[in-house]
């Protein structure tokens, strides 16, 4: 039998306290990415501006993520 990794082996945990599937999107995209600005996130996951200020203003909140300058980095 050939052992294959799965996706969930893959991907980040996820923090429970996140609820929403945009804030777990942009938080996933940020682990991923390492850093990114909020037009860079826009263009990439298709999301308004103003949708990811608010989503980014609740995960800087929980901890989960802190802004450098004009860039967003995972914590």
């Amino acid at each position: 039998m050939i052992e294959t990794e799965t996706a969930s082996a893959a991907a980040p945990a996820l923090p429970p306290e996140l609820q929403s599937p945009r804030a777990k999107l942009v938080y996933l995209y940020l682990t991923t990415n390492g850093d990114a600005t909020v037009s860079e996130m826009g263009e990439s996951l298709e999301m308004k501006k103003l949708s990811l200020y608010s989503i980014l203003k609740t995960l800087r909140n929980e901890g989960l993520v802190d802004c450098d300058g004009d860039c967003y980095v995972p914590n």
